[in-house]
């Protein structure tokens, strides 16, 4: 008598191959779309293949590599069921990195860790990243979806990423291009971007308010709004640094990421010079000033944790300063300038010297928000 067929252990233990697969054919024709011919060997393999002959044509090429996640953010787009933007988010905390040191992104590869593979889910999470890439010119040569039964729960998943660019050695952007007198110009979030999102879940739930719940205040649901994609600047920023009129006068660049403005610009600064970023140059858009009245705390207070409408910081030469800020604001991406590089004895204050481990200039924010609806507000 012929025994009965026995039950896969891998799917008892509650590892469902069979979804993983379902996804990847679910999501290849997105990936592909990132393909140029520098790729090979398309989707599936046990490595994603990129020629790298262009390089040759590099006096001295460098690699820059970046990698991260979105943080919490994940849990407003399980909380709503919506994942199709959150891919968007990792590019932009991945690839926009790159382009700090005035790198072109080359390729990415991504990672998924869910506690059930649910096919479509997992798709529209890697047509968000595919999106992000096509948008910036990065090709997704490569990625991984885990399933972690029992570690995560069935409707739990983390995302993160990698991405490598290459940049010519003598057009390294970093501190050491940067001189007194020198413009710092700030280019408009598109919100909250992906960072400072456990202070927005702990203030949305001491509020007692769902994510499905409509808000008045801010168009839509609550998930929706704070599911606005991060603003990716990689395309605008490469095309400025290609152009031979501006390029060479731009010096340094940051995206402001985890630690705020100060932070984050204090880390392209060389030593000894400092910036006094100018408050009243713009006002922060409506998700800052919401949430903020919300949980009781003044703008001012957040300043370490949300970007506050501004999602990345050039430091340009000043006779390059109009032609960026025209370009960039032509591109969609309000600019405007926050600031002045300074050498020398510095006022007296609290300044931000530095951080993440660089030892760089100080920065500190002075003034007070303009009100919503000054002009000068680059928060879309």
């Amino acid at each position: 008598m012929a025994s009965a067929p026995h039950e896969n252990p891998y799917s008892a233990a509650g590892v469902d191959t069979a979804a993983g697969d379902l996804a990847v054919e679910l999501m290849k024709s997105a990936v592909r779309r990132t393909h140029g011919p520098e790729v090979l060997g398309g989707v599936g393999g046990f490595a994603g293949l990129f020629d790298a002959s262009a390089l040759r044509d590099y006096a001295k090429p460098l690699l820059a590599t970046s990698t991260d996640g979105v943080g919490t953010k994940v849990a407003i787009a399980q909380a709503i069921d919506k994942h199709d933007t959150i891919g968007e988010d990792l590019v932009g905390m991945v690839v926009d990195d790159i382009v700090v040191v005035g790198a072109r992104p080359l390729f990415m590869t991504d990672y998924i860790a869910c506690g059930k593979v649910v096919p479509q889910r997992i798709a529209d999470i890697v047509a968000g990243i595919a999106r992000g890439c096509a948008l910036t010119g990065t090709a997704l040569v490569g990625g991984e979806t885990a399933e972690h039964p029992g570690l995560l729960g069935i409707d739990d998943y983390d995302v993160a990423g990698a991405a490598t660019g290459v940049v010519e050695a003598d057009r390294v952007l970093g501190a050491d291009r940067v001189r007194s007198g020198d413009v710092v110009l700030a280019l408009a979030s598109s919100g909250l971007h992906s960072n400072g999102y456990s202070l927005v879940r702990h203030i949305i739930t001491g509020a007692g308010i769902a994510y499905g719940a409509a808000s008045a205040d801010l168009g839509g649901t609550w998930g929706e709004a704070l599911l606005e994609p991060t603003r990716l600047y990689t395309s605008p920023l490469l095309r400025l640094l290609d152009d031979g009129a501006v390029g060479g006068g731009i010096h340094s660049l940051s995206h402001v990421t985890g630690g705020g403005i100060a932070a984050n610009l204090a880390r392209v600064l060389p030593q000894q010079t400092w910036v006094d970023v100018d408050r009243s140059t713009w006002s922060p858009s409506p998700v800052f000033r919401v949430l903020a009245d919300m949980g009781d705390l003044d703008l001012t207070a957040t300043e370490g944790t949300w970007n506050l409408g501004i999602g990345f910081l050039a430091v340009v030469a000043p006779e390059v300063a109009d032609a960026v800020t025209a370009a960039l604001t032509a591109d969609g991406i309000a600019t405007w300038q926050v600031g002045v590089v300074r050498d020398g004895a510095r006022p007296e204050g609290e300044y931000e010297q530095g951080a993440k481990g660089v030892d760089g200039g100080a920065v500190r924010l002075v003034g007070t928000y303009a009100d919503a609806g000054h002009p000068a507000n680059g928060a879309n």
